[in-house]
C-alpha cells in the first residue's frame, strides 16, 4: 500500500488503491519467508528446556481473574477467554474464512507465547486466502453523509484484541465526538496482577508477553 501504517490508504468507503497481481505475488512470497522463519523459531523454542522452564508459571493470570478484569485479545485467549470477533461475529470476509481461534488456559508467559505462535501461523493462512480470493471491481464506494445527527460504531479484532471506535456526526457532516477504545485500556491493569509474586528480573518478560500499547491506553 506504500505505507506500513496504511496512512491515507484506508478511506471511508474502501481504499484509495487496489492490489495488483505483482503486489499480491510479493505478499505471498513474504508470507513464505515469514513462515520459514517462524518454524525455525518455534523449533528452537520447543527444544530449549531452559527457556520453557523460565516461561512456565511466570506472570500467571487465571481464567477467573481474566474474566473478572475483562482481559481481552491474545492475552485473554491465553487465560481461557474464548473471545475473538472474527469467530464470534464473523462478518465478511471472515464468514468465509473459518478463522481458527487459538487458546490456552494456563495464563502464564508460556501460554501467551503458544497463542502467539498459533495466531501467527493462522494469520499467514488468512493472508494467503485473502490474496487468492480478492474480488475484482472498484475498491471504493461513495459514502453519502446523513442529513441529520448520526451515531455509528466500528468493532474489529486487532492483533492485541478488540478495537472499538464510536463516532458521532452533526447535521453538517462534521465529527462532533469520536471515541477510540484500544484493548490495552483493558489489559494494562491486569499486568499489575500478573507480576505479583514474581521476581524483579521477570518483569520485562511478563510485560513483553502482554505487549501492550502506552498510547493505546492514553487515548
Amino acid at each position: 500500500f506504500g505505507h506500513r501504517f496504511m496512512m491515507d490508504c484506508v478511506v471511508p468507503g474502501g481504499t484509495r488503491a487496489g492490489l495488483e497481481p505483482p503486489v499480491l505475488d510479493s505478499m505471498l512470497r513474504q508470507c513464505d519467508a515469514i513462515e520459514r522463519e517462524l518454524l525455525v523459531l518455534h523449533a528452537i523454542y520447543d527444544e530449549h528446556a531452559g527457556l520453557q522452564d523460565r516461561f512456565l508459571g511466570t506472570g500467571r493470570v487465571t481464567p477467573q481473574l481474566a474474566a473478572q478484569l475483562g482481559l481481552t485479545g491474545l492475552a485473554g485467549r491465553a487465560s481461557g477467554q474464548s473471545a475473538d470477533l472474527r469467530c464470534d461475529h464473523a462478518w465478511p470476509p471472515y464468514d468465509q474464512l473459518g478463522v481458527a481461534m487459538a487458546s490456552q488456559r494456563s495464563g502464564d508467559v508460556a501460554a501467551r507465547v503458544a497463542v502467539r505462535f498459533d495466531e501467527a501461523q493462522e494469520s499467514l493462512r488468512l493472508i494467503r486466502a485473502l490474496c487468492a480470493g480478492l474480488p475484482g471491481g472498484p475498491v471504493r464506494a461513495e459514502v453519502a453523509l446523513p442529513a441529520r445527527d448520526a451515531i455509528g460504531a466500528g468493532w474489529v479484532e486487532g492483533w492485541r484484541g478488540e478495537v472499538l471506535v464510536a463516532l458521532e456526526l452533526g447535521r453538517d457532516g462534521r465529527i462532533r465526538r469520536c471515541h477510540c477504545h484500544d484493548p490495552s485500556w483493558h489489559n494494562w491493569p491486569v499486568l499489575e496482577h500478573a507480576v505479583i509474586g514474581n521476581i524483579v528480573p521477570d518483569f520485562p518478560l511478563i510485560n513483553k508477553s502482554f505487549n501492550l500499547s502506552y498510547s493505546g491506553h492514553d487515548i
